[in-house]
């Protein structure tokens, strides 16, 4: 998280935070795992209605879930309580790792996925479900 908000939050004392995004892969779950491992209680709020620019319409996006990379710092792979609270939240019971990912961004590169068009889709193992 960044340094400033992390201070600002320290500053108040406070162990119950509300965290917003308007969707749960990006806008929050990082944030929210960082805080939670920072022994933050966690509450999440998400506005799926954010609205897409012109250029989304042009896009198809994969959107991984929590996958074991150096991403934040390798959070997910090298900090065991993550990964298990990661691994409760999943369909699946673990987190990705990239080899889940891959695969499903070259289907859809793929000539025969030219139709997929202003798509988000998530490559989870079921996260949150």
């Amino acid at each position: 998280m960044n340094p400033k908000f992390v201070a600002a939050i320290e500053k108040t004392g406070r162990k119950n935070l509300i965290m917003a995004g308007v969707t749960i892969d990006v806008c929050l779950a990082f944030a929210a795992m960082q805080a939670i491992e920072a022994g933050y209680n966690v509450y999440g709020v998400v506005d799926a209605s954010g609205a897409l620019e012109v250029t989304a319409r042009e896009l198809a996006i994969a959107a991984p879930g929590p996958v074991q990379t150096d991403f934040s710092g390798g959070m997910v792979r090298d900090n065991p309580e993550v990964n298990k609270m990661v691994s409760a939240m999943t369909a699946l019971g673990r987190p990705g790792v990239p080899d889940d990912i891959g695969p499903m961004i070259a289907a859809l590169l793929s000539d025969e996925n030219r139709w997929v068009n202003a798509q988000r889709i998530e490559v989870s193992g079921g996260l949150s479900l």
